[in-house]
């Protein structure tokens, strides 16, 4: 396989995934900035370094693509590798129109080619148990759906802000958290309630307008969506809200997932504290008080434990089922185009809710 991007990201959690899995072979790693590659070549021992992206896809030795790229590139490498015949694992979102990562996944049925988000939280080993729990019956039948995903990353605005356009109209508020840090835990909520929405209205809004910009290292007047609360009607009858931020204090990953049905209620909470990744808690109406739960080992990727860092447990997870799914050929494949696909339709919908300040139906038009 071969890896698009040699950033922070792809460093501290792809690479390390994908060496870790001794069913593949990272071939090559390219960046646009040549160094970079070069130098994640050297530190994983990769025996290829690349500049031209275009060529990499073309190899035909290779049977992944990872992207690892900056969002606005996504859209346009997982085409690309698709229509090389790659199977792809793109870093989220595919695009930011919904409909561009429909089309992605039509063509992955088209190639016969799998395909995987960063949806990296849906593979911690506690919403994995969690899930696990789910389908045995464990909360009987859902009704009440509540997620976060928050901290305070970007609290202090003197902190570099990524991947934003200085020169974007600020008389507008812009989509970011909700995008950025929302599509995660939206996913959750799918996936744990078995259903998408039917209908969403949410706000969303700027607490902190200036803020120093990576691209231009000063202090701008930056008009996007640090916070946002939104709730929806799932189709199956469940209720739920989503709250997403990076001005919230706590710790990273700041996910928070807690689902509650006719006979139980599970509370996963991913937050780094005390050197533990992740905690699990669960109640029954004959005992409602909630009582912690050990995970057990076998949501765990070969080596994991539970104080390893989020970064490489959950991501291992994510590398593990991907190899799986390619291996296996049976068709399963979660964690899709087709999940961000409907995930993004949820994003674009609360943004058009808070444009028009009213609740908008689902699914919008394609």
């Amino acid at each position: 396989m071969g890896v698009l991007g040699a950033g922070r990201w792809a460093c501290s959690a792809h690479i390390p995934a994908w060496l870790r899995d001794p069913r593949c072979e990272v071939a090559v790693v390219c960046d646009v900035a040549p160094r970079l590659a070069q130098d994640a070549a050297r530190e994983f021992d990769i025996p290829d370094a690349a500049g031209d992206w275009q060529a990499v896809v073309a190899r035909p030795d290779l049977d992944i693509i990872d992207v690892v790229t900056p969002s606005s590139t996504h859209h346009e490498l997982a085409r690309a590798a698709l229509e090389a015949g790659k199977h792809v694992l793109c870093e989220k979102p595919v695009a930011f129109d919904f409909r561009d990562t429909l089309r992605a996944a039509e063509l992955a049925r088209r190639r016969g080619r799998l395909t995987k988000l960063g949806f990296t939280f849906r593979y911690s080993p506690g919403v994995l148990y969690a899930k696990s729990l789910i389908d045995s019956g464990f909360v009987g039948t859902p009704f009440i759906f509540n997620g976060y995903e928050q901290n305070s990353q970007w609290l202090d605005p003197q902190t570099p802000l990524r991947q934003v356009d200085p020169n974007a109209d600020p008389s507008v508020l812009h989509v970011s958290s909700l995008e950025g840090y929302g599509a995660p835990i939206i996913d959750i909520g799918h996936w744990w309630v078995g259903a998408g929405f039917r209908r969403v209205v949410g706000t969303m809004r700027n607490f902190i307008p200036e803020r120093m910009v990576r691209a231009t290292g000063r202090m701008m007047r930056m008009n996007i969506d640090d916070g946002d609360i939104f709730i929806g009607d799932y189709t199956n009858g469940v209720i739920g809200s989503i709250q997403t931020s990076y001005i919230t204090i706590g710790n990273y990953p700041g996910i928070e997932a807690r689902i509650y049905g006719s006979q139980g209620a599970i509370v996963c909470r991913l937050v780094e504290e005390g050197g533990v990744a992740e905690t699990i808690h669960v109640a029954t109406p004959a005992d409602v008080e909630f009582k912690r739960l050990e995970i057990p080992e076998r949501f765990y990727p070969a080596g994991g434990h539970p104080r390893e860092s989020w970064r490489t447990l959950f991501y291992a997870n994510l590398i593990r089922d991907f190899i799986d799914e390619i291996l296996e050929g049976g068709g399963r494949n979660q964690g899709n185009f087709e999940d961000g696909a409907r995930v993004q339709e949820v994003i674009n919908a609360v943004e058009r809710s808070f444009r028009d300040r009213r609740w908008i139906d689902l699914p919008l038009e394609r």
